[in-house]
């Protein structure tokens, strides 16, 4: 499952880096189908952050992988 979220990740990835920022995978947890990632760059501070991981980064993965339940942010 890991090699599928990088995957994932990579699609949303050059939105992030065209802003100055980047994700970077931390964790899957395939039981619970929790993924953690960190936002870097300008993503680690930027105001609307949660907006990026909930509606950008999870929606990704959670339609290209149906495992996938939650992503969080550390």
């Amino acid at each position: 499952m890991k090699e599928k979220v990088e995957k994932s990740l990579a699609k949303v990835r050059p939105t992030l880096q065209a802003d100055g920022g980047d994700v970077r995978l931390v964790a899957v947890d395939e039981k619970t189908g929790v993924v953690t990632v960190k936002l870097t760059g300008s993503c680690g501070s930027c105001p609307f952050a949660t907006m990026t991981l909930k509606q950008g980064i999870e929606r990704t993965l959670k339609e290209d992988i149906p495992e996938v339940k939650e992503v969080r942010a550390v």
